[in-house]
């Protein structure tokens, strides 16, 4: 028996799921792609100001407090409401995502 979660498509091929652990928001340029795509409304799209710590703000990444445009990043909102099918990862132009598998019981 696996030491993860997995499953059988319907072609009878084993899957194991990976789960969305994590968005790296300095990456994410709020495209929106993954919120559309997720079928279990995993995701909320956020100011970017909201989401990074303020010690992260660089020369990098501009000074979000003063910017009347605010930029927008993906958040996850309901991490366990995921089912492990990592469409998100696959149309993320920027590799944003961390996936992890789950341990079974």
């Amino acid at each position: 028996m696996s030491e993860f979660v997995t499953g059988v498509t319907f072609g009878g091929a084993v899957w194991t799921p990976a789960y969305v652990a994590d968005i790296n928001q300095k990456t994410c340029i709020g495209c929106g792609r993954c919120f559309k795509v997720c079928p279990r409304d995993v995701f909320d799209l956020v100011e970017k100001a909201d989401a990074l710590d303020p010690e992260d703000f660089d020369d990098d990444y501009g000074d979000f407090e003063d910017d009347d445009d605010n930029s927008m990043v993906m958040s996850i909102k309901n991490s366990l409401d995921c089912i492990g099918c990592e469409a998100c990862s696959k149309v993320c132009p920027k590799d944003c995502f961390t996936h992890e598998h789950k341990q079974a019981a």
